[in-house]
């Protein structure tokens, strides 16, 4: 396997849709404000978080479980630009940008170090080979403050693995028919 440079993700977003919408270079400002930055990275693609958001919520005070994820231990948050996840607490957001994974490529999403010296961290599995949709981001406030986390700016990178010619998997995400197969919005935990 070898890590992919800024030529072959360029190539591949631009030739085979793998993601969109796609930046081709590192977006820093819009409209004459900084912002978290997106978009093309040396070897690695930042991406951003769309404007809609799962707030966790305790209101209920029920257990967390992955088997039995209960949907009322959320908030929907959207329109505002912005989500402000309590101290302690965590967001679900999706991400822009649409991926197609190629079958011979595997990827690893980390957070952008902006948000982690914050205290921020965004937490992604990896985007298996012929896995595709919007990417659901987790974003863990640490902190004992309020953290604010904003849409349409950059918040991880996504580093792209290439597989060698004669070690492409057998099995991919899409052969195995993944339960998170083509997702759309902020998809919650299933079994």
């Amino acid at each position: 396997m070898s890590i992919k440079s800024d030529r072959w993700i360029r190539k591949m977003a631009e030739q085979h849709g793998m993601i969109e919408p796609f930046e081709a270079g590192q977006v820093k400002h819009v409209n004459g404000e900084r912002i978290v930055s997106y978009g093309t990275s040396s070897y690695g693609y930042d991406i951003r978080c769309a404007d809609e958001f799962k707030l966790f919520t305790n209101l209920n005070s029920t257990v967390v479980d992955p088997k039995n994820f209960d949907e009322a231990s959320f908030v929907d948050v959207s329109g505002k630009g912005y989500c402000i996840i309590p101290p302690n607490s965590f967001a679900l957001a999706r991400t822009v940008e649409y991926f197609r994974i190629p079958r011979n490529v595997l990827t690893i999403c980390l957070g952008k170090s902006t948000y982690a010296r914050c205290g921020i961290i965004v937490n992604v599995t990896p985007f298996e080979p012929e896995w595709e949709g919007y990417v659901t981001l987790e974003f863990s406030n640490t902190t004992p403050l309020p953290a604010k986390i904003y849409a349409h700016e950059g918040c991880a990178q996504v580093l792209f693995l290439e597989a060698d010619a004669d070690d492409i998997c057998e099995v991919s995400y899409k052969d195995r028919g993944g339960k998170y197969q083509g997702q759309v919005g902020v998809t919650l935990p299933k079994t």
